[in-house]
C-alpha cells in the first residue's frame, strides 16, 4: 500500500514538473515587427501549438489597436467631426424646393363700399327711356319709377364677392444665408472645442487602458511566480517524502514521521493547482484587454524580478511632478473654456441678425383637375431680413445666469479634483517607496530562508532535525518569495497609476 502510494505521489509530481502548464514560460515564437501586431500574433498563434510569447510592449501595442474602448474613442471622435461640419454648414444658403396643394372648402368673401348716390342719375336715365319706349301716359311715370327705384334699392355688393379658386397649387425654391449673425459664430467655435474634448476623452480611454493592460500583466507575472513557488514547495515535499518512506522501509523513523510527511505533500497539491487556475485566469484578462480572442495561445514574456532592477531608479526620477499632461485636468480646462464661450453665445443673442432671403415659385388656382388647362403664374423676390430682439421674457437674460453658473460649479471642481490628484500622486510615489524597502528586505530575507532552509535539510538527512523543524523552514522559506514578488508587483502597480495621473502616454 505504502508503495502505491508512493509511486502515486511520484507521478503526480512528474505531471507538475514535465507536463504541460499554459501558464508556464515556454520557449516561443515573438511577434513578428514588420506587420501588424495583432495580425502577427494570430498568425504565430494559429500556425504553432507552442504558445506565443509578447512582451508587454507588444501587448499594449496590440490593445491600442484591438481594443473595444480605444475604437469606441475613435468613433465619438468622428462623430463630433461630423456634428462640426454640420455646424459650419449653417454658414452656407439653406435651398429647399417646396411644393403645395390646397383645397377651399368656404371661400373667402370680399365687401366694397359703393357710393350709390353719386350714380344715382345714371341710374334714372334707363328709366326714362324705358318709359317712353313703352308708350305714352304711363310710358314716363313708369321710367321715373323705375329711375328712383333703382337709386333707392340696396348696393349689388351687399352680400359681397367670393373670391379665388377651389383649388390652388404652388411649387418654387427657397433660400436663405445668414450675414450678419454674432451668437452662429460663436457657437461654432463651441463645436470646434467639442472636438477637441473628445479627442482628449480618446486620450483618457487609451491612458486608461494602458493602464489596465500593465496591471494584467502583471498579474500574470505574479500568478506564474506564485506557481513557481508552490510548484518547488510541491517537489521538496514529494523529495522529502520520499526520503522519509527510505527511512521508514529501514525502520529509521516512526509511521508519524511518514505520516507528517504525506500530509504535507497532500496539503501542496491544492496550492499548486490554484496557482494554476490564478495564471490562467490572469491570461484571460489580459486577452480581453487586448482585445484577441481568448483561446488565442500566448504567454508573457520575463518575470517580476526584471522590473526589480529598476525599482530605484524609477522611485527618484519622479521628484518633479506636474498635472500639465494629465487628461482630467486637460479635459476641464477645454469644458472651462467651452462654457466661457457658451456664456459670449447667449449674450450674442441679444445682437441683430441679419439673413439674405430668396424666393422663386410657380401658381396655378382653377377650379377643376385639368392640369393640361393650368395657366401657371411665376413669382419670386430677393431681399434682406433684419431681426432685432427686443423682449424675451427674460429669457436670455437666465440663460446667460444659468452659463456662469455653471462656469463657476467648474471651477470648483477643478480646484477640487487638482488637490485629488495631487493626494493619487503623493499615495503612488509613497506606495512604490514602501514597497521598494519591502522589497530588499524581503530580498535579505530570502537570502536567509533559503540558507536556513538548505541547512535544515542537510541536517534532516543525517537524523539532527525533525521533519516538523524542515517544513518550518520551507514556510519561512515560501512566505519570502512570496513577499519578495508581490513587493515588486506592488510597486509596478503604483508606477502604472501614477504614470496614468501624470498623462504620460505609452506612445511617447
Amino acid at each position: 500500500m505504502r508503495k502505491l502510494v508512493v509511486i502515486t505521489l511520484i507521478a503526480t509530481a512528474g505531471l507538475f514538473t514535465c507536463g504541460s502548464v499554459s501558464a508556464q514560460i515556454k520557449p516561443g515564437k515573438s511577434v513578428q515587427e514588420d506587420v501588424s501586431p495583432a495580425k502577427a500574433l494570430v498568425q504565430e498563434a494559429d500556425s504553432s501549438d507552442v504558445p506565443v510569447v509578447i512582451t508587454m510592449e507588444q501587448a499594449l501595442q496590440i490593445a491600442l489597436s484591438e481594443n473595444v474602448s480605444v475604437k469606441v474613442a475613435d468613433k465619438e471622435i468622428e462623430r463630433t467631426k461630423y456634428a462640426k461640419k454640420g455646424a459650419y454648414a449653417a454658414l452656407y444658403p439653406q435651398i429647399d424646393v417646396a411644393g403645395n396643394y390646397q383645397r377651399t372648402i368656404k371661400k373667402q368673401v370680399m365687401y366694397m363700399d359703393i357710393d350709390m348716390s353719386a350714380l344715382g342719375g345714371g341710374a334714372g336715365s334707363p328709366g326714362e327711356g324705358t318709359g317712353e319706349g313703352a308708350g305714352a301716359g304711363t310710358g314716363e311715370g313708369a321710367g321715373e319709377g323705375a329711375g328712383e327705384g333703382a337709386g333707392e334699392s340696396a348696393s349689388p355688393m351687399a352680400d359681397g364677392l367670393e373670391v379665388g379658386r377651389w383649388n390652388t397649387w404652388s411649387a418654387g425654391v427657397t433660400a436663405a444665408m445668414p450675414i450678419v449673425n454674432a451668437q452662429l459664430w460663436k457657437s461654432l467655435k463651441v463645436s470646434g472645442q467639442e472636438v477637441e474634448l473628445a479627442v482628449e476623452k480618446a486620450r483618457a480611454s487609451r491612458l486608461e487602458m494602458v493602464t489596465q493592460v500593465k496591471n494584467a500583466y502583471y498579474a500574470t507575472l505574479l500568478a506564474k511566480e506564485a506557481f513557481n513557488v508552490y510548484k518547488e514547495v510541491y517537489e521538496n515535499a514529494v523529495r522529502n517524502f520520499e526520503e522519509v518512506q527510505k527511512k521508514y522501509d529501514a525502520q529509521k523513523v516512526s509511521e508519524f514521521e511518514l505520516i507528517r510527511a504525506k500530509t504535507s505533500v497532500a496539503n501542496a497539491i491544492p496550492n499548486v493547482y490554484s496557482a494554476e487556475s490564478s495564471v490562467i485566469l490572469s491570461l484571460w484578462q489580459l486577452k480581453a484587454l487586448m482585445g484577441v480572442d481568448l483561446d488565442l495561445n500566448i504567454d508573457t514574456a520575463g518575470s517580476l524580478d526584471d522590473y526589480s532592477q529598476h525599482m530605484f531608479y524609477d522611485i527618484h526620477q519622479n521628484d518633479s511632478i506636474s498635472l500639465a499632461n494629465n487628461s482630467t485636468m486637460r479635459q476641464l480646462a477645454i469644458q472651462a473654456e467651452e462654457l466661457a464661450n457658451t456664456i459670449k453665445v447667449q449674450k450674442y443673442a441679444n445682437i441683430p441678425t441679419l439673413s439674405a432671403v430668396f424666393n422663386f415659385s410657380f401658381n396655378a388656382m382653377t377650379n377643376d383637375f385639368n392640369f393640361s388647362q393650368y395657366k401657371w403664374t411665376p413669382y419670386s423676390y430677393v431681399g434682406l431680413s433684419l431681426s432685432i430682439p427686443i423682449f424675451a421674457g427674460g429669457k436670455r437674460a437666465n440663460n446667460i445666469r444659468q452659463a456662469k453658473n455653471q462656469y463657476e460649479q467648474l471651477q470648483l471642481r477643478t480646484t477640487d479634483t487638482e488637490r485629488q490628484l495631487k493626494i493619487a500622486i503623493r499615495q503612488s510615489l509613497n506606495t512604490m517607496e514602501t514597497n521598494m524597502k519591502s522589497y530588499y528586505a524581503a530580498q535579505d530575507a530570502v537570502v536567509s530562508a533559503q540558507k536556513a532552509y538548505d541547512i535544515a535539510e542537510k541536517s534532516y538527512q543525517v537524523g539532527r532535525s525533525t521533519l516538523i523543524e524542515l517544513n518550518d523552514a520551507q514556510l519561512a522559506l515560501t512566505q519570502a518569495r512570496l513577499a519578495q514578488s508581490q513587493a515588486v508587483y506592488n510597486f509596478v502597480v503604483a508606477k502604472a497609476q501614477l504614470e496614468q495621473t501624470l498623462g504620460q502616454d505609452f506612445t511617447e
